[in-house]
């Protein structure tokens, strides 16, 4: 029997929270019941939460925890309430929810992990269609990262849902002085330290814990429906993407297929994030003081190394917000875990040779420990938009599935060893972060990439299941949508349509 004064069971209800459970000897609630079957597989302590909810869509607004809200943590080291909201659109445009899904959740952290950072949700709907889905968490977010784009999504079809959070929280804030420390932009005065850098925290990490979450998810399955899932799907997206590339090429046998939304690409051959990131940061600057022109050196620079386009609109830049917002400190956070001997700020991120750096550090092992192969043992979709300006199409997306098909052709002649079905829709005008169409400054020419990412997902369940034919490669312009017979198979050969 679980220890009731360290769990909090509660009945949530878009209005508040009324304890239930009772007394040791009382009849067991299903909390009970999933944390006595978990027992080996999660911890069972006061950031441990286990309610029986009315709704677990975040229509309920108990359904996702407020930042900063498990016990003994710093600010920003846990942020739920933020993360739900970073891969997902602003209102109106994120996933509608049209009902309410009663069930039972619980949050704890996953057994066995020498940083006791690792986290799982799990979401078990009294309404099961006998099927789970298994997220990814983007950045360094946490296991509610999914909540607008994905669990709201596929809760209200049935599905159980299960996240995690990679094996690490977020980050602090920290000073200059802190040699893990990463500035938040070129200009900022704040220095943050990243979980994921530390020594017990390593990217591989990520790899283990999403693989481990379908375990532990199956299991909790079997307690609480009687049952193993019929079919099991692995989503997520930027991170989460590259969680579910490698879930499929390390434990095939724990899925059925997967949806990967604009997943990073690690191959310590070039291109990589460690070697397209610095000359884009090198070169911006000089770019930003031409007043945006893009018959510049500076931003032919950017475009040779594959980037897109950007867009500018008045006096703002598409890659201004990129610039701003993520190039440096995803370089940084990468460099400092991969490549910590190189100096950031006194050598020059912008400077950085991926290269030269091959010969003098370990940063090719540490790279090849954490590549995605192309080696996938399940069906699995891409998604990608042609503007994304962080994991540029043709550096990330295009490179994926050019490793993917290279394993096809080894395959080709051996119907023994035929690769599973591969499929990259690319959106025409999407980019990375799906705020950056309507928040200030709106980039209103960008298209969002949720609503093809969830329709991918019903074709891929459609194919897995029902042998539906699978839409092949296509562009998908702007404006429109997955298509049996497109207007343009293949690769889009325009990056931006006005």
């Amino acid at each position: 029997m679980p220890n009731h004064s360290r769990v909090w069971w509660v009945l949530a209800v878009a209005v508040g929270l009324s304890a239930v459970g009772g007394e040791p000897g009382a009849t067991a609630t299903r909390c009970d019941q999933l944390l006595a079957r978990l027992a080996d597989q999660i911890v069972n302590a006061a950031d441990t939460f286990c309610f029986e909810s009315l709704d677990l869509t975040t229509a309920n607004p108990n359904t996702t925890p407020a930042d900063n809200s498990l016990p003994g943590l710093p600010p920003f080291a846990f942020t739920p309430a933020t993360d739900r909201a970073v891969i997902s659109p602003d209102p109106p445009n994120r996933t509608p929810i049209t009902k309410t899904v009663p069930g039972v959740q619980l949050d704890a952290r996953i057994a066995g992990d020498p940083a006791d950072e690792a986290r799982i949700l799990i979401r078990l709907l009294d309404q099961w269609n006998g099927r789970l889905v298994v997220a990814g968490a983007s950045g360094t977010r946490s296991e509610f990262n999914g909540d607008f784009a994905w669990s709201d999504f596929v809760v209200q079809k049935g599905y159980a849902y299960v996240s995690q959070n990679k094996g690490v929280f977020n980050f602090f804030v920290t000073t200059p002085a802190d040699p893990l420390g990463c500035r938040l932009n070129p200009v900022s005065p704040i220095y943050v330290h990243f979980y994921t850098n530390d020594p017990q925290t390593p990217f591989t990490r990520w790899t283990q814990y999403i693989d481990e979450a379908a375990r532990i998810g199956i299991a909790a399955l079997r307690t609480h429906y009687n049952s193993p899932p019929r079919h099991t799907y692995a989503v997520g997206t930027s991170n989460g993407g590259y969680q579910v590339r490698r879930a499929l090429e390390t434990a095939p046998e724990l899925f059925d297929g997967g949806v990967d939304w604009e997943g990073t690409f690690v191959d310590p051959i070039a291109p990589n994030l460690l070697s397209t990131l610095p000359p884009a940061i090198l070169n911006f600057p000089d770019y930003a003081a031409s007043g945006f022109d893009a018959n510049s050196t500076a931003a032919k620079n950017i475009l040779e190394i594959g980037y897109p386009p950007d867009l500018v609109i008045g006096g703002s830049s598409l890659w201004g917000r990129y610039s701003n917002d993520f190039w440096e400190i995803t370089f940084c956070q990468w460099q400092k875990r991969l490549d910590p001997t190189y100096d950031t700020y006194g050598s020059g991120a912008g400077t950085y040779s991926y290269v030269d750096r091959l010969a003098a550090s370990d940063v090719g092992a540490n790279l090849a420990a954490i590549a995605t192969t192309g080696e996938i043992g399940k069906p699995l979709i891409t998604i990608a938009g042609t503007l994304d300006a962080l994991l540029p199409i043709n550096l990330h997306a295009r490179a994926y599935a050019r490793a993917v098909a290279a394993h096809e052709e080894q395959d080709q002649g051996d119907p023994q060893r035929r690769g599973p079905a591969y499929r990259l829709y690319e959106v025409q005008n999407g980019n990375h972060i799906e705020t950056y169409k309507d928040a200030a400054p709106a980039f209103p020419e960008l298209e969002l990439i949720q609503p093809h990412a969830q329709r991918a997902f019903e074709l891929l369940t459609d194919y897995v299941e029902r042998g539906a034919v699978l839409p092949p490669d296509q562009c998908i312009p702007r404006g429109g949508s997955i298509a049996a017979t497109p207007v343009e198979p293949g690769h889009c050969s325009q990056l931006f349509v006005p």
